[in-house]
């Protein structure tokens, strides 16, 4: 489990390609591996992935072909920078909101805007997860936890402040970059369940705004 609070950006040292499996080498501020077992879960880029071996401030994980093929994990080179948040323990202060750090979807950076102090990024997700994303709701982009803005169809923005851009990676996002997505699990349970119940997608949308904020 994870806040979606980023502690920081690590880089990817190394990518070693195997049949169906691909190795990361990834290289954490100092003193950010302190204490990590082998087993451990860390998110890169969001994504819940394992600890298989440790050298120094640099850990290695292993991703299967699935996980290549449903984030953006498989767009690593050597070189490249990710966020990393390792595994909430009993007692952290949430921050943010829990996440799972399974990816649910990737989206498209489609436009940013660069008013003074700030960034607003919109993107755009495929149709199936435009139901899931509501004003003032929760949304988890790249194992950030962030605040949704505007939302026009299967668009939606975010504002950034500058520490915000400053600890993670979205200070150097692109316009044609692709994110990893997790949707909020509180606002995807009560979507569906009024789905369940014959409640039609807008419908949905519109009684239950509050709710997916909360």
């Amino acid at each position: 489990m994870f806040t979606g609070i980023v502690q920081g950006i690590a880089v990817v040292e190394d990518v070693t390609a195997a049949t169906g499996l691909s190795t990361f080498a990834i290289r954490l501020p100092d003193d950010s591996a302190d204490g990590v077992n082998i087993g451990a879960s860390v998110a890169i880029n969001g994504t819940c992935l394992t600890v298989t071996r440790q050298a120094g401030n640099t850990l290695f994980f292993d991703a299967m072909q699935e996980t290549l093929r449903l984030t953006t994990l498989g767009d690593l080179e050597p070189g490249h920078s990710i966020n990393f948040e390792r595994a909430a323990r009993i007692g952290d202060e949430i921050g943010g909101h829990l996440l799972s750090g399974h990816i649910h979807t990737t989206a498209s950076v489609i436009e940013i805007l660069r008013p003074e102090n700030n960034v607003t990024i919109w993107f755009e997700v495929p149709e199936q997860w435009a139901r899931y994303i509501f004003p003032k709701g929760y949304i988890a982009i790249n194992g950030a936890s962030l605040t949704i803005g505007e939302v026009a169809r299967n668009r939606f923005n975010i504002h950034l402040i500058p520490e915000t851009l400053r600890a993670t990676t979205f200070g150097a996002v692109e316009e044609g970059m692709k994110v990893n997505i997790e949707i909020d699990s509180q606002t995807q349970t009560i979507v569906d369940t009024l789905a369940r119940l014959g409640y039609d997608s807008q419908a949905s949308k519109t009684t239950n705004l509050g709710l997916a904020s909360s």
